[in-house]
């Protein structure tokens, strides 16, 4: 996949941009939905992602890398904060979002079970996790702390596909709620945010790991 903007042109001057990165591919073979459970490390071809992105990212002026707290977004930090010769900030307004079926695993029959079905009453909210609206608003006061932090240069923060979709339709202008098989959010990609100023002037999004995603697994977990 190529890549994708939206947004006007930045100015010249004043330009900092904040990359949100999901993480890489993780150890997970019963097909868990893992969700904000301890435990869950990247699988070798994970770190394999990580690097890549790191290498991808290399020349890049970054001042300022920032990690959810679960261990696989930190291990898809370390190697960029390495890079950078910056420590990682551990942030908790990036961490994966809550849901119902967190530690189970998930299959259609599940999901059709009459026992999971008021866990399915508004799928706007939705009502089976946290609201996508709350994960917009802490995704966004993490990004503004991120993007303060490394004003004029680049900043990297690793979080998880949902808050990344979630916080990239809303400053798009579209509607939270969506269908998650077309997020455009696959592991280790980039959703780059440039501001100038405080005024965001594009989004573009990229994969530097896409010659690894056809190895990786298809089991739920995020």
């Amino acid at each position: 996949m190529g890549e994708s903007t939206s947004g006007a042109a930045p100015g010249a001057d004043d330009l900092t941009v904040v990359h949100l990165l999901r993480h890489g591919e993780v150890h997970n073979p019963g097909g868990v939905l893992y969700g904000r459970l301890d435990g869950f490390h990247l699988s070798e071809l994970g770190n394999e992602m990580a690097h890549l992105v790191a290498a991808h990212l290399e020349t890049n002026d970054i001042t300022h890398v920032v990690a959810s707290p679960l261990d696989r977004a930190q291990e898809t930090a370390a190697p960029i904060a390495a890079d950078h010769e910056v420590s990682i900030t551990t942030d908790v307004r990036v961490i994966e979002s809550e849901n119902q079926f967190e530690g189970r695993t998930v299959s259609k029959l599940d999901l059709l079970h009459p026992r999971n079905w008021h866990l399915f009453t508004d799928i706007t909210k939705p009502s089976w996790g946290e609201p996508y609206e709350q994960i917009a608003v802490r995704m966004l006061a993490a990004i503004a702390d991120a993007r303060d932090a490394a004003r004029g240069h680049e900043a990297v923060v690793v979080s998880h596909q949902l808050p990344v979709w979630t916080v990239r339709n809303k400053l798009e202008g579209r509607r939270l709620w969506h269908d998650p098989r077309k997020r455009e959010c696959t592991l280790a990609s980039l959703t780059s945010l440039t501001y100038h100023g405080d005024e965001l002037a594009s989004i573009t999004y990229s994969e530097p790991a896409a010659e690894l995603l056809a190895r990786a697994s298809r089991s739920v977990g995020a």
